[in-house]
């Protein structure tokens, strides 16, 4: 069964379904989380109390809406647009990430939530 999960920043909110990954299942069990976004270009990361090892199929290029755990910064990440290291419209981590999730729907709802909004992480009931 999907493990899906309500985000919300600001007065934006998404649902997003998860992978079956390791990162997924440690965020999963992790929830519900709080955070403080950061901003870099359209995408909207903050550190969350979770460890996660490199996995094999960890990349920087992302696609709108996809959700990445950051190792470097141990951060939730969510992408929405292009951010400063993209070279066309499709946003680029810093560095690769570890995909772990999709928002369900438009991802470009999270434009408005600036630097320092508070972002909730939780459970939708399976």
């Amino acid at each position: 069964m999907a493990r899906r999960i309500k985000i919300t920043a600001g007065d934006a909110s998404a649902e997003a379904t998860l992978l079956d990954t390791p990162t997924a299942n440690a965020i999963w069990d992790a929830l519900p989380i709080e955070g403080s976004a950061s901003t870099w270009g359209d995408e909207i990361y903050f550190g969350i109390p979770v460890d996660a090892e490199r996995e094999a199929d960890a990349r920087a290029d992302v696609e709108v809406g996809e959700l990445g755990y950051w190792l470097d910064g141990k951060c939730f990440c969510i992408f929405y647009g292009r951010t400063p290291a993209s070279s066309g419209d499709e946003p680029r981590a810093a560095s690769p990430v570890n995909v772990f999730g999709k928002i369900d729907g438009d991802a470009t709802v999270f434009k408005g939530a600036g630097h320092g909004t508070k972002v909730t992480i939780e459970k939708l009931e399976e």
